[in-house]
């Protein structure tokens, strides 16, 4: 593979395994096996069919736990321990196409992370706001939109690598601009929900307390007065 070629491929896969890892294995493996790509050294395990019927069987799960509100942010975050280092495996295999040393896959495996990590958080913070909405047509649209991103993009990363370089260097610049909005946007929705179950009990009246006060010194008052010293 040219070096462009196999750059584009080790960042696509990486980029891809963090919105939706089983369907980038299925398109990989898929255009493998029917001879459509060559696949890198470290990539042609994809086309397994025993890699494929796996990969297909998770997507079919995580085609319907990612269109359900709720369950797709559960999904989510049960795939931040997958989608991530899976992303560095896929980028280590394809930078197997450049014929490098271990040090070099290696560097590969810390960018692909990288980018698995910065699709996933992306994906997963933009569907905790989406779930915000209780109607679920916004859910479906969005995954949807997802399943054809990773598709389109690995076919792009193939076919036209110098074009999806370029709309992969625009995607990081959403990604920058996007995640402070994020993270802020989840931090006061978390404060929202946590004062929802656990409110604070409201702070005590002095008033209250002055006539508290003032009721257990009269008691007090009462129980030693001249009066009932004598009666005792």
């Amino acid at each position: 593979m040219e070096t462009i070629d196999t750059l584009a491929l080790t960042l696509g896969a990486g980029w891809a395994a963090g919105i939706n890892l089983y369907a980038a294995v299925l398109v990989l493996g898929y255009l493998g096996l029917t001879g459509h790509v060559t696949l890198p050294p470290g990539l042609e395990v994809l086309s397994d069919p025993l890699v494929m019927g796996i990969a297909g069987v998770m997507y079919f799960i995580e085609f319907f736990a990612d269109k359900t509100p709720g369950v797709d942010s559960g999904w989510d975050a049960l795939h931040t321990f997958v989608r991530i280092p899976a992303g560095a495996l896929l980028a280590a295999g394809a930078a197997s196409g450049f014929e490098v040393n271990q040090a070099a896959e290696l560097a590969a495996a810390l960018v692909g992370g990288t980018m698995a990590a910065g699709s996933h958080f992306t994906k997963a913070g933009t569907r905790l706001m989406i779930n915000t909405s209780p109607e679920p047509v916004t859910n479906w649209t969005a995954s949807i939109l997802e399943d054809l991103a990773v598709i389109g993009g690995l076919w792009a990363a193939l076919n036209y690598p110098v074009a999806f370089m370029l709309l992969l260097l625009l995607f990081l610049a959403l990604v920058i601009w996007l995640l402070p909005k994020l993270w802020r946007a989840l931090k006061t929705l978390f404060r929202r929900i946590g004062a929802f179950f656990g409110a604070t009990p409201p702070p005590p009246d002095p008033e209250d307390s002055l006539r508290r006060s003032d009721t257990l010194k009269s008691l007090f008052h009462t129980a030693n007065s001249p009066d009932n010293s004598s009666r005792k």
